[in-house]
C-alpha cells in the first residue's frame, strides 16, 4: 500500500514531442535567454532576479587540467570547492552589494556582453525543461581590464505562466587558469 502511494517520477516528454512543438519551445527558450543576456548586459539585475526561482541554484566548478586516465575528475564536484555555489537568497545578496555601489570591485561597473549559442533542450519532463549550451561572456572595466569567458552551461528552467524561471544553472569554464582581477559578474 505504501509503495502505490509513492509518486511515480514524471517520464521525460521530449523524446514524444512533436516537431512541431518541438520547434515552438525551442524558440520560446531561445528568445528568453537572449532577454536574460540582454538585461544582464543593461545591468538590470533586479529584473534578472525576477527571472530566477525561488529554489535556484547557481554552480561554477572549478576546472583542473588532468590527464586522460583522470578526465573524470577535471571539474570539483558538487559539493567540493567551486567558484560558485549560490542560492537564489545568496544572489539576492549578491544584487543588493552591486546596487548599494559598496562592490569595490563593480565600482565604476563593468562593461558585459552575454552571448549564449548552440542551445539544446535535452530534456522536458512535466513544467522542467533542461538546457545545455555555450556561452561566451566578454567584460571590459575601466580602461584595461578585459576578462573574456567561454564554456558549457546547464540551465533548468520550468514553466511560469507564459514564460519560464531558472530553477538550475551550472558553468562549465573551458579556462583553467582565471586571469581576472574579480569574478563579480554574473554569468
Amino acid at each position: 500500500m505504501e509503495a502505490a502511494a509513492k509518486e511515480k517520477p514524471a517520464a521525460s516528454t521530449w523524446a514524444t514531442t512533436s516537431p512541431a512543438e518541438r520547434v515552438v519551445l525551442q524558440y520560446q527558450v531561445e528568445q528568453f535567454l537572449y532577454q536574460e543576456a540582454a538585461l544582464l548586459d543593461a545591468r538590470r539585475y533586479r529584473d534578472w532576479l525576477d527571472l530566477l526561482a525561488e529554489d535556484m541554484h547557481y554552480w561554477m566548478p572549478i576546472r583542473r587540467t588532468m590527464t586522460t586516465a583522470n578526465v573524470d575528475r577535471e571539474f570539483t564536484a558538487r559539493g567540493d570547492m567551486a567558484f560558485f555555489d549560490d542560492t537564489r537568497e545568496l544572489l539576492v545578496m549578491r544584487v543588493n552589494k552591486l546596487e548599494a555601489g559598496s562592490a569595490w570591485s563593480e565600482d565604476p561597473p563593468s562593461r558585459a556582453r552575454h552571448t549564449v549559442s548552440n542551445v539544446r533542450i535535452t530534456d522536458v519532463v512535466g513544467d522542467e525543461i533542461t538546457l545545455d549550451m555555450n556561452f561566451h561572456l566578454y567584460r571590459a572595466r575601466l580602461n584595461t581590464e578585459e576578462d573574456i569567458w567561454c564554456g558549457r552551461r546547464v540551465d533548468g528552467l520550468r514553466r511560469n505562466g507564459d514564460s519560464f524561471l531558472f530553477t538550475r544553472r551550472d558553468i562549465y569554464l573551458d579556462q583553467t587558469l582565471i586571469k581576472a582581477t574579480n569574478m563579480s559578474t554574473i554569468f
